[in-house]
């Protein structure tokens, strides 16, 4: 039967890494490109059209963040795969796609058959991760919160600002009080050099915190 079998999602903002992708991945018979995205919310509205087995997801958005769009492509249909897609094997959001639900990380610059192959393992049901989100990539993360200043309980405050919630979500969650959220907000933009909440959630994506 020639007929694909694996229909894969592509969500890039960049074309030439989506037109990469996609002949990397024709070279493989069973698997077809059913569509692509170049933004978060549009990967949303795709994957729920299309329904495709596997999104390919890039983890830098530029409206999203991946671990937010991993949920929710998780939520709305719960059976597709989720293969985070990065030039970034060090930054630290990828610890928060893989809690998210992600299924594997592949570094863009990894060979096309290792791609090919990631894409099939998913499918078949594996994990693909070399790190888990427990070791390596914790460590990371704790290393550019030490080089940064932060504390992890900062970090976890600064991840939900830059997700859209509000000082009393954010203190709900936590079973924090508002104006102790308020006071660790204040306390990271100091550590951040940053005189509002855009420009600390700007530094903190620049030192690959965010």
């Amino acid at each position: 039967m020639n007929e694909p079998t694996v229909r894969v999602l592509v969500v890039d903002d960049h074309p030439i890494v989506r037109d990469g992708v996609s002949l990397a991945l024709g070279n493989a018979s069973w698997i077809t490109v059913s569509g692509y995205a170049s933004s978060g919310r549009d990967a949303i509205s795709e994957t729920e059209r299309l329904v495709p087995d596997v999104v390919l997801l890039d983890l830098r958005l530029p409206d999203m963040l991946a671990p937010e769009v991993v949920r929710e492509l998780r939520t709305r249909v719960p059976g597709v795969k989720v293969v985070i897609f990065t030039a970034y094997p060090e930054h630290a959001a990828l610890e928060d796609a893989l809690s998210a639900g992600a299924h594997a990380v592949v570094v863009k610059d990894a060979e096309r058959s290792d791609l090919v192959d990631v894409v099939r393992r998913v499918h078949a049901g594996e994990r693909v991760v070399r790190t888990s989100p427990d070791n390596l990539l914790s460590a990371l993360l704790n290393r550019k919160l030490k080089d940064s200043g932060l504390t992890r309980r900062e970090y976890e405050i600064l991840r939900r600002v830059a997700m859209g919630e509000t000082n009393q979500e954010i203190a709900d969650v936590l079973g924090l009080t508002r104006n102790t959220v308020k006071t660790y907000i204040q306390r990271t933009l100091e550590k951040l050099g940053a005189r509002n909440r855009v420009e600390a959630l700007a530094r903190a994506s620049e030192r690959g915190i965010l």
